[in-house]
């Protein structure tokens, strides 16, 4: 048969002997750095879970304070817009009752000031009516009395008016 397929007995002891002082120095030499640093790769790994699963709580909580924010501003803002519209609203009603009061006001000025002027027109027209009358029956009277004759004619009919009525 083929020795690779049956060893030899003194190779198999061999062998175990150099299998075991490879186990032993590994053991002594290699086995305890190796363990620790595996141990210490595992921690490192965990750590890193920790801190991501940490990280990913603070990422929640800071989306959702996010999302609280962003719904107070939304309300704020429509509080803000409502405010704003009823402000402006009553500005604007405001300025448009006084503007209706103060077009009334001049309106009732005009329509005093319009009375006075009419009143002062008519006057006025009275006055010269009056005036023009006066001169018209001054030069009337000059005209007619310019002879004694016609004095004493007007002097009788006025008697003759003046014992009718």
């Amino acid at each position: 048969m083929n020795p690779l397929v049956t060893p030899n007995l003194g190779l198999l002891i061999w062998q175990a002997i150099t299998f075991l002082i490879v186990l032993f120095l590994l053991s002594k030499f290699a086995w305890k750095p190796i363990m620790a640093a595996l141990r210490e790769r595992e921690q490192s790994i965990d750590s890193a879970l920790q801190m991501a699963e940490k990280a990913k709580l603070e990422m929640q909580s800071l989306k959702a304070d996010n999302e609280r924010l962003l719904n107070e501003a939304r309300v704020e803002r429509e509080r803000i817009l409502k405010e704003a519209t009823e402000t402006a609203n009553s500005l604007v009603e405001g300025a448009r009752a006084k503007a209706n009061e103060e077009g009334q006001r001049m309106i009732e000025n005009a329509r005093e000031a319009i009375g006075h002027e009419k009143q002062a027109a008519l006057t006025e027209v009275k006055n010269l009516a009056a005036t023009l009358s006066i001169n018209i029956a001054e030069k009337l009277l000059n005209r007619e009395l310019q002879d004694e004759q016609a004095q004493r004619a007007l002097v009788q009919s006025y008697l003759q008016d003046a014992n009718l009525s």
